[in-house]
């Protein structure tokens, strides 16, 4: 079995490193957060529109990647998934309140279904076991009352979940800045 070795050059290292520019986007993502917490609404809407078109664009470029791949295989798949992209981008941007229940419905599953599997992943790990009880009966606990309010739900729930990872987005960038490579010398 040969061994490898690494020189200095070869290896990738990066370093966190908070600059001006870097408290400055910082502050104006925490802004922007808390003016999206402040109309939940207009944030849903906001995040439904960006779904649908990000699911839009994706979808068209999907389709136009598939054209390279018709002679070295794949195209169908890739095509397929590109025609899927595209209606259902072209379905959420025709029908935004549709498409924010969808959305909020895919949150509510997410929500229980992550709580269910921290709850018996617990029963595994041994250590940090109440801690993973505590954070998946409180995931169950979302999800069930996303699922069971789904109208109340869908004008709030993406709404706060987007404003608070810009929020959170926002503090990162405050507290720590960037990852960054080293300047080579």
């Amino acid at each position: 079995m040969a061994r490898m070795t690494t020189t200095a050059a070869e290896e990738v290292a990066t370093e966190r490193r908070r600059t001006l520019w870097d408290v400055i986007l910082g502050l104006l993502m925490v802004v922007g957060g808390l003016i999206l917490l402040g109309d939940v609404l207009f944030a849903t809407a906001v995040s439904v529109l960006l779904f649908g078109w990000t699911t839009l664009v994706s979808g068209v470029v999907m389709l136009i990647a598939s054209l390279g791949k018709i002679r070295s295989g794949g195209f169908l798949a890739a095509a397929l998934g590109g025609a899927v992209l595209l209606v259902l981008g072209l379905f959420i941007l025709r029908n935004p309140i549709v498409g924010a229940v969808a959305l909020t419905m895919m949150t509510g599953a997410l929500f229980l279904v992550s709580g269910i599997v921290r709850i018996f992943a617990a029963t595994q790990a041994p250590n940090g076991r109440v801690i993973l009880i505590i954070s998946g009966l409180i995931s169950v606990g979302l999800g069930v009352w996303v699922l069971l309010n789904i109208i109340p739900a869908t004008l709030s729930v993406l709404g706060v979940l987007l404003g608070v990872q810009v929020l959170m987005e926002g503090l990162t960038l405050i507290a720590v800045g960037r990852l960054r490579a080293p300047k080579k010398q």
